[in-house]
């Protein structure tokens, strides 16, 4: 007897009609995730993350961006077009901490490749002062030398700190700075990562993706020597700033940042945190308040008149716009540079 002939018609019209769906099925979500000419559909959250995306995606990546260009992060709020966005993505790279109403968005996007750059080194929290509160216990080639300067050990490897970082007033869990990209080293850590991620999300350029990302890398590494070598002798080792976001700098070079405002850059400061920032600034001979381009810089120029200082930006790069000192990631950060070794006397 013929044992395929038992099965009905119809039971065989309806298999092959779920194998067309299960394929079409497919075929959608594929199409979600691309461009029509073929391109990774990646969201980035702000601006560094969008750096990461597009220099290691080249140019077999979309990138689009949840932050325009001009307004403040840490306060977003998307619109339905933006969620939307997300989740027709193919790959989400964000920094979890930085922006709540993202963090939520994505946790209930249903996309595969979701990539948490804080996941990918090792957080730290910092006081107003810019001193750090707990070890590097497990990092990875970031070391801090006390006096002047600092030294990076030798052979960054690919980070994999795992971690849960719920956010909570700009900060990640348990105080954490999110601010890893203002250190050049860190920031080449999380590209490593964010690289092999793109690689497993979209192996067919693998090869491309590796290529981009050891050149960014390199790019990174060599900024971090100029930040290094910059800084390495200079008349005073403080800087005030508005905004609580240069932590990482301050530790990587060894300088202390003096926050007249938290790691949010909307807090006010007290009567006598102002107070103690001018006694900080005759003692250790401060010259310079630094604003930024995203927010007000009314506390810091009258700090400044109050003191006798100067006033100039020091830009966190959480967006780029036309006030910004450069066009990229590279540029700004070069432009920081040249701000912070004026201030500080750079010899």
């Amino acid at each position: 007897m013929n044992v395929r002939r038992l099965i009905p018609t119809t039971a065989v019209a309806g298999a092959v009609g779920l194998g067309l769906l299960a394929v079409s099925a497919c075929s959608t979500s594929d199409a979600a995730e691309r461009t029509d000419d073929g391109r990774l559909k990646v969201v980035a959250s702000f601006y560094p993350m969008q750096y990461l995306a597009e220099r290691i995606g080249g140019a077999n990546v979309s990138v689009t961006t949840l932050t325009k260009p001009g307004v403040e992060p840490h306060d977003l709020e998307l619109k339905p077009r933006q969620t939307a966005e997300l989740n027709d993505s193919g790959f989400i790279l964000y920094l979890k901490g930085v922006q709540p109403a993202v963090d939520k968005a994505i946790e209930q996007a249903s996309v595969a490749h979701k990539v948490d750059a804080a996941e990918l080194t090792t957080m730290e929290s910092f006081g107003t002062g810019g001193g750090h509160d707990h070890s590097h216990e497990g990092e990875d080639g970031h070391a801090h030398e006390e006096g002047d300067g600092h030294a990076h050990e030798e052979g960054h490897e690919e980070a994999g700190g795992e971690a849960g970082h719920e956010g909570h007033d700009h900060t990640t869990e348990g105080g954490a700075d999110p601010h890893i990209w203002l250190d050049p080293a860190k920031y080449a850590e999380v590209a490593q990562g964010v690289g092999a991620r793109m690689e497993k999300a979209d192996p067919d350029h693998a090869a491309e993706y590796k290529k981009n990302t050891e050149a960014l890398v390199a790019e990174l590494t060599a900024l971090d020597k100029d930040f290094e070598q910059g800084l390495k002798n200079t008349a005073t080792r403080t800087f005030i700033t508005t905004h609580s976001a240069f932590g990482y700098l301050a530790e990587a070079y060894g300088l202390e940042q003096e926050g007249i405002s938290g790691v949010a850059p909307e807090s006010e400061p007290s009567p006598a945190r102002i107070k103690e920032l001018q006694t900080i600034a005759a003692k250790d001979k401060v010259t310079t308040v630094f604003f930024e381009t995203l927010a007000s810089d009314r506390t810091a120029k009258t700090l400044a008149k109050d003191t006798g200082l100067k006033t100039d930006v020091l830009d966190p790069l959480e967006g780029i716009t036309d006030k910004s000192r450069g066009d990229d990631y590279t540029e700004v950060m070069r432009s920081n540079l040249a701000a912070l070794q004026k201030a500080l006397g750079a010899k």
